[in-house]
C-alpha cells in the first residue's frame, strides 16, 4: 500500500549537531518526528445515493460518509456514482465525484460495473482502498476492499428472490466475502451468519449497528391527529415500514389484521409504507378491505418520521432481518412495537419490544391485539424504547466503520 505525503521536511543532521554542540555541548544520533503527513485516496461505492429515492443502502452510505468525509479532511474520497448525482451528496471539499458507466441496476450490468468499470476507475484515480456499503466488490481489482454485507436472507430463503437475482447472489457473495480485506455488518446475528455460511474468520468482521435520524421524535397529539386525517381518514392506525418484500411478511400481517378487524372490531386502520421490491410482490386487496388498508408507496424521510410518530404501534413482523431500522425509528418516536422473534430483531429490540412468531398468523393477531388493548403494556414499551434508542446513532456507525477502515490502513 502506498502512502502519499502532503508535506516535505528536510533535516541536515550534521549541521544540526554542529549548532547543538556549539550552544549545549550535546549531540543527537537520530530524530523521531511525528507529523500528520500520511493521507490516502479512498474510493467509495455511492451508487445508492439517489435523490428522493433513498432506501436502506442509501441511508447507510449517506449517514456514514457524511460524517467520515467531514471528520477526516486529511484523506481524499472518490465517490463513484453510476448515474448523474445530486450536489447535496458532495459533503465536503475532499470529495471527488465520478460517474462510472453503465448504470448498475441489473445483474449483468452490475458485474460489468464492478469488475470492469470500477476496476479501471480505481486505477485511474489511484485509490488505495475501496469501500462498498452495499457489499458488492470488484473481483478483479487488486487493492484492499471493505464490504458492508447487511444480511444473507437469500441464502436461507431462496424462494424470496427472483431466480436470476438469486443465481447472481449465490455465486458472487461468497466470492465478495473471501475477497474483502475486511467485512462490516449490522448486527452480531449477521456476523455469526456470515462466519458460519461462508467460513469467514470472526477477526475479519466488524459490527457497525445502524443508526437513527434525529427527525424521529415524539409528536404532540394535535400533530398526530393531523397526520391521521391525511392518511387514514382520522382513524388511529398500525404502521408497517419497509420494502414490500416476501421476508417482510406483509401478507401474514394483512391476514392477521383482517382477522383482528373482524373478531375484535378494532377502529385502527393498517398503513403500509413502502414499495414492492420486485413487481411480482405487489399485493392485491379485497374490495372490502381497501377502506381500512392503505399503501403510501415511497415517502420522504420527513413524512416518514411524522407517519411513524403518529402511529398507535409499529408492526414489523419480518422473518429475516440483518438489523431492522424501523424498530429503532419507532423506539425513538415513542411508538410501541410488535416484531418477529427471529434473526436479529430480538438483538436490536431487547426488552423494549413485544414479539410474535412471524410464521403464525394467529400469533401475530393475538400479540397485536394484546398491544392495542393493554395501555399499561404500551406505556412500558414506550418508556423502555426511548431509553434503548439511545444505544443507536449514526455517529456510532460512522465511528465503527472508520475503525474498520483503519484496520486495513494499519495492515
Amino acid at each position: 500500500m502506498t502512502f502519499r505525503t502532503k508535506y516535505q521536511l528536510t533535516i541536515h543532521l550534521p549541521y544540526l549537531n554542529a549548532i547543538l554542540q556549539q550552544h549545549t555541548g550535546y549531540r543527537i544520533n537520530r530524530i523521531l518526528i511525528s507529523l500528520p503527513t500520511e493521507f490516502m485516496k479512498i474510493g467509495v461505492n455511492t451508487r445508492f445515493l439517489l435523490k428522493n429515492k433513498m432506501e436502506g443502502f442509501g441511508w447507510y452510505t449517506y449517514e456514514t460518509m457524511l460524517r467520515i468525509t467531514q471528520q477526516h479532511p486529511e484523506h481524499e474520497f472518490i465517490f463513484f456514482f453510476d448515474r448523474p448525482f445530486d450536489e447535496k451528496f458532495i459533503f465536503s471539499d475532499n470529495i471527488t465525484p465520478v460517474i462510472v458507466h453503465p448504470p448498475a441496476r441489473h445483474t449483468i450490468l452490475q458485474k460489468i460495473w464492478f469488475d470492469y468499470s470500477i476496476t479501471r476507475a480505481l486505477k485511474k484515480y489511484e485509490c488505495d482502498i475501496f469501500v462498498s456499503p452495499d457489499g458488492y466488490l470488484s473481483l478483479r481489482a487488486e487493492l484492499p476492499q471493505l464490504a458492508v454485507i447487511h444480511d444473507l436472507n437469500f441464502e436461507h430463503n431462496p424462494q424470496d428472490v427472483p431466480k436470476d437475482v438469486l443465481k447472481f447472489f449465490k455465486k458472487r457473495f461468497p466470492l465478495f466475502a473471501k475477497k474483502a480485506a475486511r467485512i462490516c455488518t449490522v448486527s452480531n446475528f449477521s456476523k455469526k451468519d456470515i462466519m458460519e455460511t461462508y467460513g469467514i474468520s470472526a477477526d475479519k468482521i466488524d459490527v457497525t449497528y445502524n443508526g437513527v435520524s434525529p427527525l424521529y421524535k415524539v409528536i404532540e397529539e394535535s400533530k398526530k391527529q393531523e397526520i391521521r386525517e391525511k392518511h387514514t381518514e382520522g382513524k388511529p392506525y398500525i404502521v408497517f415500514v419497509g420494502a414490500i418484500h416476501k421476508r417482510k411478511n406483509v401478507q401474514r400481517l394483512i391476514e392477521a389484521y383482517k382477522k383482528l378487524k373482524k373478531d375484535e372490531k378494532i377502529p385502527h386502520h393498517l398503513l403500509l409504507v413502502g414499495e414492492p421490491m420486485w413487481n411480482s410482490e405487489a399485493i392485491e386487496l379485497e374490495p372490502e378491505m381497501k377502506e381500512f388498508i392503505h399503501f403510501t408507496g415511497h415517502v420522504s424521510i420527513n413524512d416518514l418520521a411524522e407517519i411513524m410518530g403518529s402511529a398507535t404501534c409499529l408492526a414489523f413482523v419480518s422473518y429475516f432481518e440483518g438489523f431492522g431500522i424501523p424498530l429503532v425509528e419507532a423506539m425513538q418516536s415513542g411508538v410501541p412495537i410488535l416484531a418477529g422473534n427471529k434473526t436479529s430483531l430480538p438483538e436490536i429490540g431487547g426488552d423494549a419490544v413485544l414479539y410474535c412468531d412471524p410464521y403464525s398468523v394467529e400469533s401475530i393477531q393475538s400479540q397485536l391485539h394484546l398491544l392495542l388493548s393493554d395501555e399499561e403494556l404500551r406505556n412500558s414499551l414506550i418508556e423502555k424504547g426511548l431509553e434503548r434508542a439511545k444505544d443507536f446513532s449514526w455517529d456510532y456507525t460512522a465511528r465503527d466503520l472508520w475503525l474498520a477502515i483503519g484496520k486495513i490502513i494499519d495492515n
